[in-house]
């Protein structure tokens, strides 16, 4: 399941259907093919998660009690994160410094 960062903060008033549009009409992307965006508030102690579970849109919301999320420089556009820069970000932790790793197929048994 790919995992898509929207770079610039959304309005926090918005639910399912806001979302997802904004995810068709601003991002370019289709909210209804299982991908996962995740949005941020202005302050960036928020995160919006909009998934698509193959019945229906499923809206995570979380704020953190102290701090705020680290976040990519404010653009337009997404930026894509792996699962474990995913779950670094969803902790509050720096997900920057988690780095992506390929898992190579094991070697041919001789």
């Amino acid at each position: 399941m790919p995992i898509v960062v929207a770079t610039r903060p959304v309005d926090f008033r918005r639910g399912h259907d806001g979302l997802a549009a904004t995810v068709q009409n601003e991002l370019g992307l289709d909210p209804h093919s299982g991908l996962t965006v995740v949005f941020r508030s202005k302050r960036g102690d928020r995160l919006k998660i909009l998934v698509w579970d193959g019945s229906g849109l499923v809206l995570i919301y979380k704020r953190l009690e102290s701090g705020s999320f680290t976040w990519p420089k404010v653009q337009d556009g997404v930026m894509r994160l792996s699962r474990a820069q995913f779950e670094a970000l969803f902790e509050g932790l720096d997900w920057r410094r988690v780095m992506a790793q390929r898992v190579l197929p094991p070697a041919a048994a001789s």
